[in-house]
C-alpha cells in the first residue's frame, strides 16, 4: 500500500537537480568496494531516529489526556483518522499510484487535503516510491523491503538512506501521468503548508473553537496520537501485512491476506490479492468485506464524484486460485 506506504515525509536525503519530474533522484553515501566500484551505504538518518521517537513519545502521553478530553474530541479524533486513511487508501494509493479508478476534480481535491493531513509524502513522491515498491517487490530496490525484517519493513527504512537499487531501477519508470495532474502538481507546490494546516492546525483548532476542549488535549489527541496510529496502521500494510497471513491466489510471493491490518487500515490488508492483481479498485476479492475504503469509492460513483473503477473478473481470480494459491481459500 501502500504508497504508504505506505510512504513517509521524514526523508533526509540530498536531492539532486533535474529537470522538473527527475527529484527521485538522490544523493546516497557510496564508498569502493574491494573491486573498486562504487556500492552504497546505507547510513542511519539520524534526524528521522529523533524526529519518530519524540512523535511516538507524545503519543504515549497522550493516551493519559483521552480520560481528561470531551468525547467529542474522542469522536473528532476517528473522523480525522478517518480522513487520513481516505487520503492514503482511495487517494494516494488505488487512485492515483494505480490508476484504479477515476475521480472528478472536487473529488481528487477532497482526497489531496486528505492526504495531506496523512503526512506521508506528497502525492507524487507516495506514488512513485509505491510503483517502484510493486515493480521490484522485496528485492533491493524495494523501498520497504520486508525480507529485511519486520522492523525494516515497519519503520526502519525511513531511519535509513534509500538502497542505490531504489534510486537506480526507480529511474527506469514512468511518472509523467502524476505531474499531469494539476492537483498532484499544486499540492507538491505547497506541500509544506498543507501538512501544517490539514494535519495540525485544522485538527486542533475544530474541539477548541466548537465545544471548547483545551488547545492542549486537542493537539496532542486530534494530531499526535491520531498522526502517530495512522502511521503504525499504514506501515502494517509494508509488515505484516507482508509476513502473516495466508496466500490464496499466489504463494510465490510474500504478501499475505491479513485481515487484522485490514480492518485497522480501512482495507488496505488483503495484500497478497493486491500484489496478484494490483490494478483492481478493491484490492479484494470481496468488495465491502472489512473494506470501507471500497464502499467510499463506490459512494462516489453513486454520486457521479468516480468513475471506471476497473475489478478483476471471478473467473479471472479463480483461475489464478488453482493455478498458483496456497488452496487455503
Amino acid at each position: 500500500m501502500v504508497s504508504v506506504p505506505n510512504g513517509s515525509a521524514l526523508q533526509n536525503l540530498k536531492r539532486v537537480p533535474g529537470e522538473p519530474g527527475e527529484d527521485h533522484k538522490y544523493e546516497a553515501a557510496e564508498v569502493p568496494d574491494a573491486n573498486g566500484k562504487d556500492k552504497c551505504t546505507q547510513n542511519i538518518v539520524w534526524r528521522n531516529v529523533v524526529w519518530m521517537s519524540l512523535l511516538h513519545a507524545g503519543a504515549v502521553y497522550s493516551l493519559f489526556l483521552i480520560p481528561k478530553a470531551h468525547p467529542f474530541t474522542w469522536i473528532w479524533s476517528y473522523v480525522c483518522f478517518l480522513v487520513t486513511a481516505l487520503g492514503v487508501t482511495a487517494g494516494v494509493h488505488r487512485l492515483w499510484s494505480h490508476r484504479a479508478y477515476k475521480a472528478k476534480l472536487p473529488l481528487r481535491i477532497f482526497l489531496a487535503a486528505a492526504n495531506s493531513m496523512a503526512f506521508q509524502n506528497d502525492i507524487y513522491e507516495w506514488s512513485r516510491d509505491h510503483r517502484v515498491h510493486h515493480k521490484y517487490s522485496e528485492t533491493d530496490a524495494d523501498p520497504h523491503n520486508a525480507k529485511r525484517g519486520f522492523f525494516f519493513a515497519h519503520v526502519g527504512w525511513l531511519f535509513m538512506r534509500k538502497h542505490h537499487d531504489v534510486i537506480e531501477k526507480g529511474k527506469r519508470l514512468d511518472f509523467s501521468d502524476l505531474l499531469a495532474d494539476p492537483v498532484v502538481v499544486f499540492q507538491r507546490k505547497y506541500y509544506k503548508i498543507s501538512v501544517v494546516l490539514m494535519c495540525f492546525i485544522i485538527p486542533t483548532l475544530v474541539p477548541w473553537y466548537f465545544w471548547g476542549e483545551t488547545l492542549w488535549n486537542s493537539y496532542f489527541l486530534s494530531s499526535i496520537l491520531r498522526y502517530t496510529v495512522s502511521l503504525n496502521v499504514a506501515w502494517l500494510v509494508n509488515s505484516a501485512a507482508h509476513m502473516y497471513g495466508n496466500r490464496p491466489y499466489d504463494r510465490t510471493i510474500s504478501p499475505r491476506e491479513n485481515r487484522f491490518v485490514a480492518f485497522g487500515a480501512i482495507g488496505e490488508g488483503f495484500h497478497n490479492f493486491h500484489h496478484t492483481f494490483p490494478f483492481d479498485y478493491s484490492t479484494s476479492e470481496f468488495g465491502l468485506r472489512l473494506n470501507p475504503t471500497t464502499c467510499f469509492i463506490d459512494l462516489m460513483c453513486w454520486l457521479g464524484l468516480a468513475s471506471g473503477c476497473k475489478k478483476t473478473s471471478p473467473e479471472m481470480i479463480q483461475a489464478r486460485k488453482l493455478r498458483t494459491g496456497d488452496s487455503s481459500a
